[in-house]
């Protein structure tokens, strides 16, 4: 863990002195225009777009991709324009405004995380009747609960923020990232609009591709040409007997040469070919963007993973019996023991390992419950006051104790030790996203769930939507302190983005429960090769687990258990003893992952990022500018324009 090194003078200075020079050197929050009605709007509008994009991407990857930057671009790039043209109506736009925005749609932007891939899709996997089966009452049901629990953690950020950006001064590394690129924009307007304009063109690109490949319109249908490989892109010129006009259409999924394929063994007395272990291409690029920012160790270890998983252990399995049929619903439902316990115990001793981060992160409570307001202190007018605090703690706690026991059948004693428990795992959040930049979000949520499998075991609805309070809450504390972090270095008023943060909440709620129900209207669509829903199998695995007991799993299942568990403990400690050859080593939240995905993902994230790290060795300078925009462009434009295109579906004649 890289810790951030507090600068000597600021050893010796008194953390009064030390917020109070920054007061006096840094803060320009009340000379430069910040929580602006232009700046809350345009943050919840690009916050509800970007949400939406995170739940395409969630359902497919497990994760939720960061916003903030795109955000940045897109604002400064709109108001620059409309100054332009209407200089009037349209003052500059200025980085305080724009630092605040950001804020507001990363909230929204996270809105995902709140349960809506992970926790609530596993409940529907293990119990569809949980979920209520009208449209109507599932908004009515699941806005209340994601919004409630995201704006506790909101709130439970609140003791963190002085101590460990005032005074300890952690390095939340996207918080300066976000904030380095807040001053080039506002200081180079030339960057930024090359930039604005290779996002747009990735859009475009990711959007055109979703539209040839998903469009299910009778004048959108195309008549194989029988000389043409499987995988072509070109399938008819001219229009089919069901309509008037051919597109060119990319496959969902394909990989054969005519229809030979690449064979791998034999099942049922038959060939077994890769493409029918999703070992294939997949007509998509949002995979290969996603793997363009991911990074290279994390892919070519989801490449090995899937290799192991598809080519060598699954061909194994179908002629066993253990796996019933050659899809990814079969597969997954076997090879998840091998990922998930993988994960699982990586990120715990990762977590623990890093325990004197935890030790700090309760010293951090102990500075806030005995901080005492000095009357001249000028930080006491712009920092979020300790009475906002208890009051959201106590309010919101309630209402989240009360949804859960009126929704989900949690106990309302249980639900009080899950808000009480959340309080000190946020903490503990911040002090991690501060120090590696990483939430863990996963450990802490499987702390809650062995907590609750313990206290109450079978009860899976309990445990899964008991460890959503603490992985809802500390998404949303780790996700403001970084915001807070930059607004720090811009010299921002934390006060004003406390409160554009909970629009941003207000904003995503709205949108990403519905959209996730229109991608998603029953839960036979989830664990498919179309919607994976990785992060969802993870803790279907752990809640079954803890349910029904390693006894119920088959034989090979119990083993692959026990050696993705211990898998997931070697790697961790390689990398401690071993740190210059980290590069070397599996990394085991991707080896892992790569069990609960389709092939066909991790095959098109290791291209990416090969093509990404390829870029970046003959043009480090352009790779710099131009991966993040084009790769972000290309995942939003394909997973806005598929949303749309499910809608359309829906409403089709």
């Amino acid at each position: 863990m890289a810790t951030a090194a507090v600068p000597e003078r600021a050893q010796q200075q008194t953390p009064e002195q030390i917020e109070r020079e920054w007061f006096e050197t840094v803060y320009q929050g009340d000379r430069v225009p910040q929580l602006t009605r232009r700046a809350v709007i345009m943050g919840m509008l690009l916050g509800m777009v970007m949400s939406t994009s995170n739940v395409y991407v969630g359902l497919k990857a497990g994760w939720s991709l960061g916003v903030a930057i795109t955000s940045c671009i897109l604002a400064y790039t709109i108001f620059a324009t409309l100054h332009r043209l209407f200089p009037r109506v349209f003052g500059p736009y200025s980085i305080l405004e724009n630092n605040c925005m950001q804020s507001c749609a990363s909230a929204a932007g996270y809105m995902t995380s709140a349960g809506l891939v992970n926790a609530i899709p596993a409940l529907m996997m293990l119990d569809p009747n949980a979920i209520p089966a009208s449209f109507g009452m599932r908004l009515l049901w699941l806005i209340p609960w994601i919004v409630v629990i995201s704006m506790l953690g909101v709130f439970l950020a609140v003791p963190a923020k002085r101590q460990m950006i005032n005074i300890e001064k952690l390095p939340f590394p996207s918080g300066i990232a976000a904030a380095t690129t807040l001053r080039t924009l506002h200081a180079q307007g030339g960057e930024a609009s090359r930039q604005a304009k290779a996002l747009g063109v990735g859009g475009l690109l990711g959007a055109v591709i979703t539209i040839l490949r998903d469009f299910e319109f009778s004048w959108t249908q195309t008549t194989p040409i029988s000389w043409m490989p499987g995988w072509a892109p070109i399938k008819s010129l001219f229009g089919p007997k069901d309509g008037w006009l051919s597109w060119l259409r990319l496959p969902h999924v394909e990989s054969t040469w005519g229809t030979s394929g690449i064979r791998i063994g034999t099942w049922k007395d038959a060939p077994l070919y890769l493409n029918q272990v999703t070992m294939s291409l997949e007509g998509s690029l949002l995979f290969v963007a996603a793997g363009a920012i991911i990074g290279f160790r994390q892919t070519w270890s989801m490449l090995l993973g899937a290799v192991v998983n598809y080519v060598i252990l699954a061909p194994i399995m179908l002629n066993s019996g253990d796996i019933t049929a050659a899809s990814f619903r079969r597969i997954s439902s076997w090879s998840l023991w091998i990922g998930v316990p993988m994960m699982v115990t990586s990120g715990l001793l990762l977590f623990f390992m890093n325990w004197k981060s935890v030790a700090r992160a309760f010293s951090t409570i102990t500075a806030f419950m005995k901080r005492q307001s000095a009357g001249s202190d000028p930080m006491d007018r712009i920092e979020v006051p300790g009475t906002w605090f208890i009051g959201g703690f106590l309010v919101l706690g309630a209402l989240t104790v009360l949804l859960a026991n009126l929704l989900f059948h949690v106990v309302w004693w249980m639900g009080v030790i899950a808000v009480i428990a959340t309080f000190f795992l946020v903490v503990v959040a911040g002090r991690a996203t501060g120090e590696t930049d990483v939430t863990p979000t996963g450990p802490l949520s499987k702390i809650t769930q062995l907590t609750f499998g313990a206290i109450k075991p079978g009860d899976i609805s309990t445990n899964l939507m008991t460890a959503n309070i603490t992985a809802g809450a500390c998404s949303h504390a780790g996700d403001l302190l970084t915001d807070l972090k930059s607004g720090y270095l811009l010299g921002a008023n934390p006060r004003q983005q406390f409160i554009a943060q909970f629009f941003g909440v207000l904003a995503g709620g709205l949108v990403v429960v519905p959209v996730y129900f229109i991608l998603i209207p029953d839960a036979s669509m989830l664990g498919t090769e179309r919607w994976p829903a990785p992060a969802a199998l993870v803790w279907r695995g752990v809640a079954e687990l803890l349910s029904k007991g390693v006894g119920a799993l088959p034989a090979t299942a119990r083993i692959g258990l026990v050696c993705g568990g211990l898998i997931g403990i070697i790697l961790p400690l390689l990398e401690k003893m071993f740190p210059k050859q980290k590069k070397f080593i599996p990394a085991a939240t991707g080896l892992g992952l790569a069990f609960t995905i389709n092939g066909f993902n991790s095959i098109s994230m290791f291209i990416g990022a090969l093509a990404a790290l390829i870029f970046t060795r003959r043009s480090p300078k352009k790779a710099e500018q131009y991966i993040v925009p084009v790769s972000s462009g290309i995942i939003a434009g394909e997973s806005l324009m598929g949303v749309a295109v499910a809608l359309l579906n829906i409403i089709r004649p």
